[in-house]
Formats: structure tokens, C-alpha cells, sequence
């Protein structure tokens, strides 16, 4: 704007304006840097030493002088627009240039502010934020640190508790800790492992008291064979009539044995795959030939009440199976000649059906209704196990029913007086829906 009023002047007249300007501004080239470029008459600055132009000074070398003179006569040439330069003395300097037609010439009117400030602040800040990010950094290390060693703590007692299982040791729990009172994953596989473990543990003391039961029910007609076959051998010469009854009474344990034998196996094949072959079966013709042949077996008022029109899709041979046990349970339970064995069969739903096997026997106390399925249980204690069996013939028929997907129970009495159970199977097609 000052130079602007010259328009018109001699070129001597405006380098003499301005020179009066920059001479009359406050600052010095460290600052704020102000120049001309004039044609021919060469640059008007407040700092005109850093165009080249100054004298070497004590504490400078001539070498060292000359280079800065060389760098100063490159702001000789003009760079209109944002430029970046080096000043000698000063450093990097942001540059503007613009050119100015005042008429009798133009010229070129520029300013400048050094870097170093610039430059130190983004130091400055380039630093702050390196030293936050390290601080950052660090915190995050230890606040992950925390996290995952919170997190991983139970589990880490989850392996030692695993490791002791594996030792042998099924009495060790997870302690799961109700302080948050939250429910994470860590709390739901702790929970599922404690279940886990306690299931282990009841099919562990389930398993070694089938073992023990099945070695006692083995051993007792072993014992009774070997006692009678002493017996014979003491002798020296036996009677026939007492090798026949030794011989009878070993038959009878043996069979004993065999049956307790076949028993034990149709418990350990009910959870393979190929424990049933299904087939459709007509249940009027399979229900009546079965129990025409319960019937031969005992002497026992035998009743066959409803039967319902339709096939069942089960095994016809374990279906059976699980009937004749029924059927035997009850006479087993019933006065010769005159106790009742009743048998039932009616659709429960449109898709399953119903067996009710009855009898007028002592019944079954309330609380005894769930453990007749357990293997080796029996209600009389007193039972001898010639008369009573060894216990798995309801065990095999839940076994047989939980193979089909189906249920049994225990009903209670009818009419006050003996008991009912009932076995409930899917895969039942009415022949009116057929």
C-alpha cells in the first residue's frame, strides 16, 4: 500500500520510499523479514545482509561468509507466491512474494517469518505426544496386564482343577466368585464344568456299584456250585440220586448266571447306535401273540384289555423284551393262580401310545416309585434272588424305552390295591389316520 502511492515515480524516488518503510518497521530479520526487488537497482530490506551483500565480521571466517553471501543472492530471484527458503543467519523462512506495477517499473514486494519457532513448537509437540504415547502406551500394557491376568485366573484354577481330575482327584470344584454378580463365560463354563464333574462323579460311584453288585449276584451261585460240587467230591462213592440233584441244582445257577449274563449285556448295548432295529408293527397281532405267551409261564389270572388299531414303529424284539419284563415283574409280585396281571394298550397322543401293565400285588411304596429302575434295586430285601431275580428287569425296561425316546413310570395303585406301570412310546400311527 505504501509503495502503491508512488506510482508514477522515478525508480530512484521509490527505492527512496522504499527504503523510508522498511527503515521505519520495528523489527529485524529474526522476526519478520520485509524486501524489494527492484530491477537493476537490487533489494531493499530492513536486513539487506542477508542478500549477500555484508561484510565478513570477526567471529566469521571469509569461507564461512562467502557461502552465507551465496545463499543470500538466491533471495535475489524472484519466487512469486509461497516459497521456503534458507537466510543466512536465520535459518528456514516462510516466504510470500508478490510483484507490484508501479508504472515506471514493477517491482517485487515480499515478506517473510523464520521457522525455527515453527519448528521448535512442532518439536515440541512431536515430543509431548511421543512421551504421551509411551505413557499411554505403558498404561495399556498394564491395564491389559491386569485384564487378561482377571481373566485368565480362573481360568488357570480351571486347569489345576482339570489337572487333578486327571490325577484321579473328582472332588475338587471351581470356585466361582459372586462379587460383580454378573454372568459371563468364564461363570457359565465354570458352572457347566462343576456340572460336569458332578455327573462324572455320580456315573463314576454308579459304575463301581454296578460292578460290585454284579460281581455279589455272580458270586452267590458260583458259591452255591462250588459248595455242591464239594459236597459231591467228599463223597466217595456217590449216589445217582445225589449226582442228579447236584447236577439240577448247578443247571439252575447256571442258567441263573446266564440270564444274569444276557441282562448285563442288553444294559451296556442300550446306548450303542445299533441298539434298536425299528420296523413298522401291527400291534393287535404282536400284542395278543405276546402275551398268549406270558400266559404259558405262570399260572396267574392273565387279562388283556384294550388294544388300539394302529402300527408302532419300534423294535419289535426289544419291545418285547421290555413287556415279558413287565409282565414277569408282576408275577413275580402276585399270588399263584389267583393274582392278576392285566395288560393295557391305548394311544395317548396322536403320536404315541400307552402300555399300562397291572396287577392286585403289595404295590409299590411312593417312595420307592423311581428307584425300581436303578440296576440291582429291589423294594423286599428279603426276596431271595431265586424267587426275586437280580434286579435289572425294570432297569432294562427303562433302557429300552429311553432307546425309543419314550418313558416309564410307576402310576401307583388301582383301586388301593397292587400297581401300575406304564410305558409310553412314540412312532404310534392310528389305523383311522392311516
Amino acid at each position: 500500500q505504501s509503495l502503491r502511492s508512488l506510482r508514477g515515480e522515478t525508480p530512484a524516488r521509490i527505492r527512496a520510499g522504499a527504503t523510508r518503510y522498511v527503515a521505519a518497521q520495528p523489527y529485524t530479520a529474526d522476526s519478520t523479514l520485509f524486501f524489494v526487488l527492484m530491477p537493476g537497482l537490487g533489494a531493499v530490506s530492513n536486513h539487506p545482509d542477508v542478500f549477500g551483500h555484508g561484510a565478513a565480521v570477526a567471529s566469521q571466517t571469509e569461507a564461512k561468509r562467502a557461502d552465507e553471501n551465496a545463499e543470500g543472492r538466491r533471495l535475489d530471484v524472484p519466487h512469486l507466491g509461497y516459497s521456503t527458503v534458507r537466510v543466512p543467519g536465520v535459518g528456514k523462512m516462510r516466504i510470500f512474494e508478490q510483484r507490484l506495477n508501479l508504472g515506471t517499473m514493477q517491482v517485487v514486494v515480499g515478506g517473510g517469518e523464520p521457522l525455527t519457532l515453527v519448528d521448535r513448537a512442532q518439536n515440541g509437540v512431536a515430543g509431548a505426544f511421543v512421551l504421551a504415547g509411551i505413557i499411554v502406551l505403558i498404561l495399556a500394557l498394564l491395564a491389559s496386564y491386569l485384564a487378561g491376568a482377571r481373566v485368565s485366573a480362573p481360568l488357570r484354577r480351571m486347569a489345576q482343577v482339570a489337572t487333578r481330575v486327571d490325577a484321579g482327584d473328582l472332588g475338587p470344584r471351581m470356585e466361582i466368585s459372586n462379587g460383580s454378580g454378573r454372568v459371563d463365560e468364564v461363570r457359565v463354563l465354570s458352572e457347566a464344568f462343576n456340572r460336569m464333574l458332578d455327573r462324572l462323579s455320580e456315573a463314576f460311584a454308579s459304575q463301581r456299584e454296578f460292578v460290585a453288585d454284579a460281581s455279589h449276584e455272580l458270586r452267590t451261585p458260583l458259591t452255591v456250585i462250588r459248595g455242591q460240587l464239594e459236597v459231591l467230591a467228599a463223597q466217595e462213592h456217590p449216589s445217582s440220586a445225589e449226582v442228579t440233584r447236584v447236577e439240577r441244582l448247578a443247571q439252575a445257577e447256571i442258567a441263573r448266571i446266564s440270564r444274569l449274563v444276557d441282562d448285563l449285556l442288553v444294559l451296556a448295548q442300550a446306548e450303542r447306535n445299533d441298539f434298536l432295529q425299528t420296523e413298522a408293527i401291527e400291534l393287535g397281532p404282536f400284542v395278543t401273540d405276546l402275551w398268549d405267551g406270558v400266559s404259558l409261564t405262570a399260572h396267574r389270572r392273565f387279562e388283556l384289555g384294550t388294544i388300539v388299531d394302529g402300527t408302532l414303529d419300534a423294535d419289535p424284539d426289544r419291545l418285547a423284551q421290555a413287556l415279558r419284563n413287565l409282565a414277569r415283574n408282576a408275577i413275580e409280585h402276585t399270588a399263584e393262580n389267583d393274582g392278576l396281571v392285566h395288560l393295557d394298550v391305548s394311544a395317548l397322543a396322536p403320536d404315541r401310545i400307552r402300555f399300562v401293565v397291572r396287577d392286585d400285588g403289595p404295590g409299590i411304596p411312593a417312595a420307592e416309585r423311581e428307584r425300581v429302575f436303578e440296576r440291582f434295586h429291589r423294594i423286599d430285601s428279603g426276596r431271595t434272588r431265586a424267587t426275586g431275580g437280580a434286579g435289572l428287569g425294570l432297569a432294562i425296561v427303562r433302557a429300552i424305552a429311553e432307546a425309543h425316546r419314550g418313558t416309564v413310570r410307576v402310576r401307583g395303585s388301582h383301586n388301593g390295591r397292587g400297581a401300575e406301570i406304564e410305558l409310553v412310546l412314540p412312532g404310534f400311527a392310528s389305523s383311522s389316520q392311516a
